[in-house]
């Protein structure tokens, strides 16, 4: 998982509320286990016009410079709906790195933690100010420094979020459940010799941690 410390991107704005992971990532593009190739159908029934496959040219992510945002501006309740992890990987593999709403879906939310997304919850009506921030395209770039648990306006104005220390330690080092268990490699490799030691007879039940 990458690690996210600091970002500074384009804003792209999406006032609306309740904006499921159907609307996020449609069912009938769920059919893979990779990570890549989701941003082409991200936001799929906002972003195309389904009678003939075009770009809709009125949806915020099909115009410059909002077509390589970083950072999502979202509505209330942003990733309710059905749980599904290629939520998070579809925004990832667009480029967006964070989203900021006044509140998320909670699969939603959990499951961009653990994919290296940055959910920021802030108030509706700061969300409202970094919504008029993104309108003004690449000359108004939002920062985020994870660190810090700050957000930065264009103008140097600095909000403060929250984020539990737990979820906020593992984005800092870019762990995942997988590298998590990975930090205890030695104390694995180290159990599973005592293992074979004590019972050769039984098959091993795991390779080699290291």
């Amino acid at each position: 998982m990458e690690k996210f410390t600091k970002l500074t991107a384009v804003a792209a704005s999406l006032p609306m509320a309740n904006v499921d992971t159907d609307k996020v990532i449609p069912s009938r593009f769920l059919k893979t286990i990779k990570r890549t190739g989701l941003g082409a159908h991200l936001f799929d029934p906002l972003r195309y016009n389904h009678q003939d496959g075009s770009e809709n040219p009125e949806f915020v992510l099909n115009r410059e410079p909002w077509r390589h945002a970083g950072v999502l501006v979202a509505g209330d309740n942003f990733g309710c709906g059905s749980s599904r992890e290629h939520a998070p990987w579809a925004l990832l593999d667009f480029g967006i790195r964070s989203v900021i709403a006044p509140s998320f879906g909670d699969i939603f939310y959990n499951n961009s933690l653990k994919n290296g997304l940055l959910p920021i919850r802030l108030p509706e009506a700061v969300c409202e100010q970094l919504m008029a921030d993104a309108a003004m395209g690449a000359n108004a770039r939002l920062s985020i420094d994870l660190e810090r648990q700050v957000v930065i306006r264009p103008g140097g104005e600095e909000i403060h979020f929250e984020i539990d220390a737990f979820h906020k330690h593992l984005l800092l080092e870019g762990l995942d459940d997988i590298g998590q268990t990975l930090e205890h490699a030695p104390a694995i490799d180290r159990f599973e010799e005592k293992r074979r030691a004590a019972m050769p007879w039984l098959p091993a039940t795991t390779e080699a941690a290291s």
